[in-house]
């Protein structure tokens, strides 16, 4: 990954970058000397230059916050953790088969908040088999009373080829529900906008000054450089690439690759990769943008993708406005999901979709 880091660096704009995040796997994993070393690569190559103000993510799970993974965060350039909490319900946690407990889910957030964290983030997952209307409520206003300064909360995804995927599809377990979803997500936005949070996407909800900088970079096509196995990233234009996710190949061939040139020579060694056409594009942009408190406007889509889709969005728009799933159009001409539209979001987006 140092390689990596050192090889990959003109894929980015120069100068420092606004977010640097570790995840997607489990950091926590690291040892204080590997974090160290990353950090000194991240400022050697030019990525980051010590500035503050520069959001720096860690993702972490209940069970891995030993006093020694919290010190080792605490000691170093680390401003913002992000803990896989997902529920506080011992039930729930079995279910998921999570490696943390009720208690290790409560007092995760303790322990960082009495090291100095400020800016804490926590997943919960609703709609879960074994999670009923009072464990959801519980769970919410457990969060809230922790005082945490972000949440992002999923409805649990039955995946094929999993534990659950395969006790699901032999009827050991039920299937999730939709009723259940539907009520959930209205609870998680009734109580977290009520306790001050605000619902700037979806599935996110912050305290006023704690969006996550590195996600609604994402969601608004900034440029993103992904480092390690599996890793994804983004020109900011139109290629996507990503790592292959085999942990041996990746280990074997990058000690072999010198510079940049020989990276791109090595090719599906370590990674492939798309170039999106401009249909790909307004879709993408379509899909993050209605998700998003912000919402669309015509003029930013003609733009960006030309006057014809700009045209064709609002054509395929003119039934959602009709029956209430996007708020009745302002002055600024901007299309924002209404409370019941967030409930079918992916529908409207499909609908927009060229």
């Amino acid at each position: 990954m140092l390689r990596e880091l050192a090889v990959r660096r003109e894929e980015l704009p120069g100068g420092s970058v606004p977010t640097i995040y570790f995840g997607g796997g489990t950091p926590s994993l690291l040892t204080s000397t590997e974090l160290e070393g990353l950090f000194a690569e991240i400022r050697r190559a030019g990525y980051w230059r010590g500035e503050l103000e520069t959001e720096i993510t860690f993702e972490a799970n209940p069970d891995d916050l030993t006093a020694d993974v919290i010190r080792m965060l605490a000691d170093s350039p680390v401003n913002r953790l992000s803990i896989g909490i997902q529920s506080f319900n011992e039930e729930d946690l079995r279910f998921m088969n999570r490696a943390h407990d009720a208690r290790q889910a409560l007092t995760a957030v303790e322990k960082v908040r009495e090291v100095g964290f400020d800016n804490l983030s926590i997943d919960l997952i609703y709609g879960a088999q074994t999670t009923s209307d009072l464990t959801w409520q519980q769970n919410l206003e457990f969060a809230t009373e922790l005082e945490v300064d972000h949440i992002a909360a999923y409805a649990l995804t039955v995946e094929p080829k999993t534990a659950l995927g395969h006790r699901v599809a032999t009827g050991a377990v039920p299937d999730t529900s939709d009723e259940r979803f539907a009520t959930h997500f209205g609870m998680l936005i009734d109580h977290l906008t009520a306790t001050g949070y605000e619902q700037y996407e979806i599935s996110n909800f912050a305290r006023p000054g704690h969006r996550s900088r590195h996600n609604s970079g994402y969601w608004t096509g900034q440029p993103y450089l992904g480092i390690g196995p599996g890793a994804h990233s983004f020109d900011g234009k139109n290629r996507r690439r990503w790592n292959v996710s085999n942990n041996n190949r990746y280990a074997k061939v990058w000690p072999e690759v010198g510079d940049y040139s020989a990276y791109l020579d090595v090719g599906p060694l370590l990674f492939e990769e798309e170039n999106l056409s401009l249909k790909d594009r307004y879709n993408e942009y379509v899909m993050t943008g209605l998700r998003r408190i912000e919402g669309i406007t015509p003029g930013e889509i003609s733009r960006k993708f030309g006057a014809d889709l700009a045209q064709y969005f609002e054509s395929e728009m003119a039934a959602h406005l009709a029956n209430g799933n996007l708020r009745p159009l302002t002055a600024e001409n901007i299309y924002r999901l209404s409370r019941r539209g967030l409930e079918v979001a992916d529908g409207v987006a499909a609908d927009a979709f060229y």
